[in-house]
């Protein structure tokens, strides 16, 4: 479509992935409610159940706006910067493999049109694992740990696509596929575990905002470490930064979880259980 109106090829590549959002926003306004008290499709018996079921992990419609004191309340919350940071630390590698994972198969012998083929299993992969983990973090609430086991596979992807030969090829792309699943599917329990430890629906709305804003370096980083002079050697600065920040993340996620533990263990002797943190 090079030239096609008279734009470039690149900008219609834009235009074409953004059409679908820019449509979808639309029925979305209109469809999506902002809370289960306010889906017109429910009873009343049906909104009263949702919300008594969301009631400590979800926004609820009878929450107030935000006042200054909320937002200082969560602005000075320490914790919620330890979740920030490790987050930062997917942040990288989440980044780089969605914008280089063509370049890495191309390094990988594989060539024009295979190679944007070749990146289809490495995602493929990590979607069944992703929506695999969401479940079974969700349903032991065990949020951190999932998060942390993801992040050490993932890191053990790439620390093996660093120090494997440039010519292994296959086994190279087998490390690919494993730290893509690491990575990718290590996300949604780390986002789940921020919103659900936040319980109000100011301050959620807030430690979200603030959690995707102190990820956003982390995709700057991500844009430069994948060096096209490194690809005959196979990118050993782009694998051995990614291994590193999930790492990182990986021993924020079990420090953080045992903090939270032992939170819950002084509130158990104390006899308070009803703002136990989630793991």
């Amino acid at each position: 479509m090079n030239q096609t109106g008279g734009l470039s090829a690149w900008r219609w590549l834009f235009i074409l992935e953004g059409i679908p959002s820019v449509l979808s926003s639309i029925l979305v306004f209109f469809f999506l409610p902002d809370y289960p008290e306010t889906a017109s499709w429910l009873t009343d018996d049906e909104k009263k159940l949702v919300a008594q079921r969301l009631k400590g992990n979800a926004s609820l419609g009878s929450s107030k706006a935000m006042t200054w004191a909320d937002a200082k309340e969560t602005l000075a919350d320490w914790r919620l910067y330890a979740h920030y940071a490790i987050y930062f630390g997917i942040s990288t590698p989440f980044s780089s493999l969605s914008l280089f994972t063509p370049s890495i198969t191309a390094g990988l012998g594989y060539t024009s049109l295979r190679a944007n083929l070749m990146t289809v299993p490495p995602y493929a992969a990590a979607y069944v694992v992703t929506i695999a983990v969401a479940w079974s973090a969700d349903h032991f609430n065990a949020r951190a740990l999932h998060s942390a086991a993801l992040a050490l596979i993932g890191a053990a992807g790439f620390i093996a696509s660093a120090v494997l030969p440039p010519t292994a090829c296959l086994p190279r792309y087998g490390c690919l596929i494993v730290a893509a699943s690491g990575s990718f599917a290590c996300i949604p329990p780390l986002l789940g575990w921020l919103s659900s430890n936040v319980y109000t629906t100011s301050a959620a709305g807030l430690a979200i905002a603030l959690n995707i804003s102190f990820g956003a370096p982390g995709q700057i980083v991500g844009v430069w470490i994948y060096k096209a002079n490194e690809a005959k050697r196979g990118y050993p600065t782009g694998h051995w930064t990614n291994a590193g920040l999930l790492l990182f993340m990986a021993v924020g996620c079990v420090l953080l979880w045992e903090y939270y533990r032992r939170l819950n263990r002084a509130m158990r002797r104390e006899g308070v259980e009803g703002r136990l943190y989630k793991l």
